[in-house]
This record gives C-alpha cells, sequence and structure tokens, in this order.
C-alpha cells in the first residue's frame, strides 16, 4: 500500500554525487543535540514520507545538510548514547547491553571536554546512564558525565505531580501499560490511545520547556545541550489533543521476505494486519508529537536572537522496524534499524545546505561538532570529523562499523555491500527470542545497489567468496582497531573464530570466556 510513501528510492540512497553548499558565517558558539529514541528515517517528510507530518525536522533539513546514509554503532538505547556521548564504539565505552551502568572512569564524554572551556552544559530528557544499577555504591553520588544540569524523568514526574492539572474528559479511554503488559498488540498501542494528559503538561514539552528555561539562563555564555526526548519509543506515548491524527487504515504495512523468518521473534508472529497497522499509527502520532517539541525549541532560538550561532544536529539513538522484515523493533542490522537520520544545520546563515550520500557513523558526531565550534579534539574519540562532507565532499569513510552484542551481532557496509556476522550461541535476547533456538554461526552478504531491501542473502554463493572474505576481513580489521582487548586476541584462532571473540560482550558483569553464558547486567 502506497509503497512509494515508505520505501526511499534506491536513487537517492546510493547515488555518488552530493549536492549542497557551504557559506562562512559568524563563528558558532552554542550546540544543541536533539535526540530522538527509536526514530525511523523513513518516517520523516524530508526522507520522502509524504503521510507523516514533521514540519520542525523538515524546516531544520532546509535550513542544514540531510544525510542519507549516517549510521548508528549500535541499534539498541544504551549503548548507542554512550557512544554517541564520546565518539566511540560500544566496545570501547564498555557499554554493549541495554542495561551495563555507563563507566565514568575510562570514558570522557563530551560534556566533560566542554566544561573545560567555560560551557554550561545540559542533558534534558533520556539518558539511559543505568547509574541506578549500582546506586548505593557510588561513594560520591553517581556520575553525571560533564552535565551541570540533569532533567530527566524525575524531574518530569515531581512537575507533573505538582501542576494544575485540567480534569480528564469523562468517559475517554486512555492507554495504560499496566493493563496491557501481557499482551503484545495492547502494549504497542495498536488501538491508538492517547495517553492520559493534556499537551501542556506532557513529558515532551516539558522538555522541550525546560529546554528554553536552560537557554535563557545561560544565553550569555556558550552552552551545550543534549535534548533527549522519549518520542517515538513504544508505547509510542502522545496528549489527548493529538488523538485522531492518523487512521490505521491509511498505514503502509511492509511485507518484508522469506530471509526474514528465521530471525523473526515469537511475540509479533501472531499479529494480525489490522493490529499492526494500529501500531504504525501510533507511532506516526507519537512521532509528530516529538516533532511540534523539537519546533518549540527551534522558535525559540530565533525569538532569543541566538539561532546564528547555534549549531543544531537531529539524530536518533537508532532506528526502527515498523513491520519491515515482520517485526516491530530495532535489534537488527537490517536497514531501517542502523540507518539514522541526522541533519545538521550551522546557524541562519546556511553554512551548510543541501543532501549528501557519503557514508559517516554517529561516532564522527563528537569530533564534528568540536570542530564546527573551534574547540581542540577529544583525544579518546574513535571517530573523525566530517567537516569535510559539509565542505562539500561526497567520499569520507570505505567502511560504517556497527554491533549488538547482546545477540552477538556485528555488522560493515562500504557503498556496494553489507556484511553481517553473528555467533549464535543463543535464541535472541531480552525478550525477542524466536523460538527457533540458537542458529549458530551465520553469514550475511547483501548487495546494497541489486538488493536494497535485503531480501536474499549471497554469503554461501560461491562467486561472491572473495568479496565475503573481504568483508570479513574489513570487520575483523575494525575490531582490531578499536577494540580495548584486541592485543589478547588468541593468534590461534581462525578469522571466523576472531569474529566470533570480538562478537563476545565485555561489559562489566559479563563473562570474558567464550566458554560459558554470560552473566548480564539486565533487570526486569
Amino acid at each position: 500500500m502506497k509503497k512509494h510513501l515508505y520505501i526511499i528510492s534506491s536513487i537517492v540512497l546510493f547515488a555518488l554525487s552530493t549536492t549542497h553548499v557551504f557559506a562562512q558565517s559568524n563563528k558558532l558558539r552554542n550546540v544543541i543535540v536533539i535526540l530522538a529514541d527509536d526514530h525511523a528515517l523513513n518516517v520523516t517528510g524530508t526522507y520522502g514520507n509524504t503521510l507523516i507530518k514533521t514540519p520542525s525536522i523538515d524546516k531544520l533539513s532546509t535550513e542544514g545538510l540531510t544525510f542519507n546514509n549516517a549510521y548508528c554503532a549500535s541499534p539498541i538505547c544504551s549503548a548507542s548514547r554512550q557512544s554517541l556521548l564520546t565518539g566511540k564504539y560500544p566496545h570501547a565505552t564498555g557499554v554493549s547491553l541495554l542495561f551495563t551502568p555507563f563507566p565514568d572512569e575510562g570514558n570522557i564524554t563530551i560534556a566533560e571536554h566542554l566544561t573545560k572551556f567555560d560551557y554550561k552544559t545540559a542533558l534534558i530528557g533520556k539518558h539511559h546512564f543505568n547509574n541506578w544499577v549500582w546506586n548505593d555504591l557510588y561513594k560520591d553520588g553517581t556520575p553525571k558525565h560533564g552535565f551541570d544540569t540533569i532533567i530527566g524523568g524525575g524531574s518530569y514526574k515531581t512537575f507533573y505531580k505538582h501542576a494544575n492539572k485540567k480534569a480528564l474528559p469523562k468517559g475517554k479511554e486512555f492507554y495504560k501499560k499496566k493493563h496491557a503488559k501481557n499482551n503484545v498488540a495492547e502494549s504497542m498501542n495498536c488501538r491508538v490511545l492517547p495517553h492520559p494528559v493534556y499537551d501542556n503538561h506532557s513529558r515532551g514539552t516539558f522538555y522541550a520547556n525546560e529546554t528554553i528555561n536552560f537557554i535563557e539562563e545561560n544565553k550569555d555564555n556558550p552552552f551545550f545541550i543534549w535534548l533527549a526526548f522519549n518520542e517515538p519509543h513504544h508505547p509510542y506515548y502522545f496528549p489527548i489533543e493529538y488523538e485522531g491524527k492518523y487512521n490505521p487504515d491509511d498505514m503502509p504495512l511492509p511485507k518484508g521476505s522469506k530471509e526474514d523468518d528465521r530471525w523473526v521473534p515469537e511475540k509479533y508472529k501472531k499479529l494480525t494486519d489490522d493490529e499492526k497497522r494500529g501500531i504504525i499509527a501510533s507511532y506516526y502520532t507519537s512521532t509528530e508529537y516529538m516533532d511540534k517539541n523539537i519546533g518549540i525549541v527551534t522558535s525559540a532560538l530565533e525569538k532569543m536572537n541566538i539561532a546564528e550561532n547555534t549549531l543544531i544536529i537531529y539524530i536518533s539513538d537508532n532506528g526502527y522496524l515498523l513491520n519491515d522484515h515482520k517485526r516491530f523493533e530495532k535489534h537488527t542490522m537490517w536497514e531501517e534499524s542502523i540507518n539514522q537520520p541526522m541533519i545538521v544545520k550551522g546557524g541562519n546563515n546556511s553554512r551548510f545546505i543541501g543532501t549528501t550520500n557519503a557514508l559517516v557513523e554517529y561516532i564522527d558526531i563528537v569530533p564534528t561538532i568540536l570542530d564546527l565550534i573551534n574547540i581542540e579534539p577529544l583525544n579518546e574519540a574513535q571517530g573523525e570529523s566530517f567537516v569535510s562532507v559539509l565542505k562539500g565532499k561526497d567520499i569520507f569513510k570505505e567502511y560504517i562499523f556497527s554491533e549488538y552484542l547482546e545477540d552477538n551481532l556485528a555488522m560493515i557496509l562500504n557503498n556496494k555491500w553489507k556484511y553481517v556476522f553473528t555467533t549464535g550461541s543463543r535464541d535472541l535476547g531480552i525478550g525477542y527470542k524466536t523460538g527457533n533456538g540458537p542458529s549458530g554461526i551465520v553469514h550475511r552478504l547483501y548487495s546494497r545497489e541489486n538488493d536494497p531491501n535485503e531480501t536474499k542473502s549471497l554469503a554461501n554463493d560461491p562467486k561472491y567468496s572473495e568479496i565475503l572474505l573481504s568483508m570479513k576481513n574489513a570487520m575483523l580489521n575494525r575490531f582490531i582497531e578499536t577494540h580495548p582487548d584486541a592485543k589478547n586476541c588468541p593468534s590461534t584462532l581462525t578469522l571466523e573464530g576472531k569474529l566470533a571473540w570480538f562478537c563476545e560482550p565485555r561489559d562489566i558483569g559479563a563473562s570474558q570466556s567464550l566458554e560459558v553464558t554470560p552473566i548480564r547486567v539486565f533487570s526486569n
């Protein structure tokens, strides 16, 4: 249904030309990183979806540079977020699993770095540091990782508790997670129900307003703001005023392919098409609600006359599958999970506008920010500044790497090929088991030019054996160059054995032995 609304043309994704301009202007000083949670690139107007309403993001796109090939370091919240803040891969930060506490020792965030240069720093919204895991063990309190101000879920709960709230309409049904706990369709808001709150007291609006308050208080100083919305993460939060925005019957419903069947979690196999369309409608509604809150912040910058000197970067921690490959999540290496929206706006005078197809990684964002605001580099960062792309270069990196070590999964791609490796030593983790049991070691190879929807792996075709081998070596080289334990990798292992060795998580609380099941830091 309306496939053109859902799939971005391969011509757009894989053309090698880059169309944009770069202009010098007044010095950039302030930085705002706007981070969505689970925002799929193809549910954005600027990326070709004509059904979704995202005017604020689309406006940023017309005023900045839009990236078609930006990739997260891991398709899971905490690993991606700590990677983003440090410019390092998850295996280097020590956070590759969902509930691993972010190690303060051994990691320097961009916020910590900028405080050395008198920046005021704030994290507003979701952070997923997981410090609560060891809350009572920190002698000086939980680490703040360089942020002077942290306004998160606890702050919102306090605000909401004391707010002068209007009575909710009688007889209206609202989304209540606890009532949907054991029903996958209901828990994912298949009936497109609003949450029991009006917009002016809703969570995302609170975070947007707190961001404006912070800017007003610190606009005479250089500031760095990490604004992390919870939307559109399931159960797809949106307030009463957004009810009925999208009709489930209008929602696109990808069909997937036989290639997907081996990996579909049990929990999604019994969803009906009506339930799936309802889930997608809720996702679209939550996305539009988030977009409105982005607009609150960007409009405030204009009114305060500081937009000209403010760098804005819009990203998501990872993508999301909306029945792509027959599932609703992100813990995969399919394009929809790891190819992320990214827009960079450099003030009001259009320093760089247009689109680029250059391959970039999210670990490149920290080095780029520091480059643009003329601050010395963060030496620990493993990424590279892509200012050359902003200036018009259309080739930046040859390879992109991502990992999801909960499932011992890693990926590397270039313009032509994508290679995915897993040890398959367990069925899929953190509640996504397939019921098919462990897969064992699996290699997948996809042609990005001829099979952009990733419907058929070529890994077992002898015609592609040389390409497969080169991609395996490229993945191993990335591990060797960036993994803190690389020097300990046994030289007696085969190429496949070394990949398996590197794909085992080393998070605190996980065993370093490949012969036992790791003890995962996890809480339900």
